[in-house]
């Protein structure tokens, strides 16, 4: 048996490849949506794809379930757990709890472990060239690595009240009656790891095992002695915010997202027809630079999209195609950049990128306004808004300042004076940019504070040093 884990950084998202190398075939589980590392590992090894499946329909990136059965011909497998409300709007076999899909010598097995989400499978894998007994499972977002899918999802970011706390009863019910049923040595595959926001704590370990889970989890003492209230208390208490976005994958992934079939690279455009496009407001310009760069000079009215590391998670904070019909034009050092963040861009459901372009010679320039720390105080600013999460919000912030998330403040403008000067801060700098150009596009007199938290933070110090203090 052959098991491959493809990790996406952006994202913190796992998916899984397994293969019979006897038959030569293969199936992928919660793929995302630019496929073609796929079907080059399917390649590598000899191996058709005969198969897609997904855990649950995720919340934090576009499936790539149905862009891989198109290119490949697999059949698509989803879960029909969950009620008639979480019932997936597209064709596909549907599996419910005990269900198989055989791959040559190994059985996928469909455990339902709802809590996360109503419709949430887990995949118990066993390799049956080797053994009768399942020795592998798929956990999804039931289980990660030292922490449990978040259930207060629902009521975050898609519309839900008051979910969370069937959710955490499923949870506790899922770890009792199936996960601490199966045996200490199985091992555990999840669908996230840390920076996750699927859940509070993630571990960065690719994989753990029942056993160890069992013995040293957060939850482990809570089921030892059926406290289920405690469990509850413990697990909903701190989760970090939802990203506004998530409401939109959640749609998207239900009805099932768009085909795109095969992609041509992103074309290299010409400045000429990128003024005319600007001025004509066809297109958004986007800066995929470092902050840092940024502040030096960029194009007027652009966005910055840090990438392509990180593109995925920032662009779906910044530009959102629901409400935003204008396609993208880039700025990169190369093409095989400029196309990286464009399937960065995919796998959020950002699908339309025009070209791009490697220099700014003769677009519009603008310098984006940032303020030093020593003159906050007496900026008259209208606002002072912090756009960490909550967590961090909580261990330390500036005096008055209000905390919206950067991957929220777009969705919540309504909690914006209307007049002013917004000044803006994360804890070093990169997020409090992306958040930033949006609220400009959108608007708004925005000033980036110089060094965000950690710049103001080292500026009080000084400050407040004793005269004659001698200096770190």
């Amino acid at each position: 048996m052959l098991l491959e884990r493809v990790y996406d950084d952006d994202l913190a998202q796992a998916s899984y490849l397994i293969g019979c190398q006897a038959r030569g075939e293969a199936i992928v589980v919660d793929a995302r949506r630019d496929i073609d590392g796929y079907l080059d590992l399917a390649h590598a090894h000899g191996m058709r794809i005969v198969a897609v499946t997904e855990t649950h329909i995720h919340a934090d990136y576009l499936s790539g379930t149905r862009e891989l059965a198109a290119a490949t011909g697999a059949t698509v497998y989803v879960s029909g757990e969950g009620g008639e409300d979480w019932q997936y709007g597209f064709e596909a076999e549907r599996l419910l709890d005990g269900d198989a899909i055989t791959i040559g010598n190994i059985t996928v097995r469909a455990r339902h472990t709802p809590g996360h989400t109503p419709e949430h499978l887990s995949f118990l894998v066993t390799d049956g060239a080797f053994s009768d007994h399942p020795g592998y499972l798929l956990s999804g977002d039931f289980v990660f690595a030292g922490d449990l899918g978040r259930p207060d999802l629902l009521d975050e970011a898609a519309g839900g009240v008051d979910t969370r706390f069937e959710g955490a009863r499923l949870l506790f019910a899922g770890l009792r009656d199936v996960f601490l049923t199966l045996p200490d040595h199985v091992q555990v595959y999840p669908a996230h790891g840390s920076g996750s926001a699927c859940g509070k704590a993630l571990g960065a370990l690719p994989a753990t095992t029942v056993g160890y889970e069992r013995l040293n989890a957060w939850w482990g003492h809570y089921l030892r002695d059926g406290d289920e209230q405690g469990f509850i208390d413990e697990l909903l208490d701190g989760q970090p915010d939802a990203h506004a976005y998530f409401a939109r994958m959640k749609r998207q992934n239900k009805e099932g997202p768009t085909v795109l079939g095969p992609t041509a690279p992103p074309p290299e455009l010409a400045n000429g027809g990128i003024v005319r496009s600007l001025r004509e407001d066809e297109v958004i310009f986007v800066d995929t630079r470092p902050h840092t760069e940024v502040h030096r000079g960029t194009v007027a009215g652009s966005l910055n999209i840090p990438g392509p590391a990180k593109a995925a998670s920032f662009g779906a904070w910044a530009y959102d195609p629901e409400t935003e019909d204008r396609p993208l034009v880039l700025l990169a050092p190369d093409g095989e950049t400029a196309r990286a963040v464009r399937d960065h861009l995919l796998r959020v459901g950002i699908d339309r990128v025009a070209g791009y372009t490697t220099t700014l010679e003769g677009l519009p320039a603008a310098v984006p306004k940032v303020i030093a720390p020593a003159e906050l105080e007496g900026s008259g600013a209208a606002l002072v808004l912090d756009v960490r999460n909550r967590t961090e919000h909580a261990a330390g912030h500036i005096p008055g300042s209000r905390r919206i998330s950067a991957g929220r403040v777009l969705w919540h403008l309504d909690a914006l004076p209307g007049d002013g000067t917004i000044v803006t801060y994360c804890r070093s700098g990169a997020r409090n940019s992306v958040a930033a150009s949006a609220l400009r596009r959108a608007g708004y007199d925005v000033a980036e504070l110089d060094g965000s938290y950690e710049g103001w933070s080292a500026w009080r110090r000084d400050r407040d040093a004793p005269v004659g203090a001698a200096a770190d």
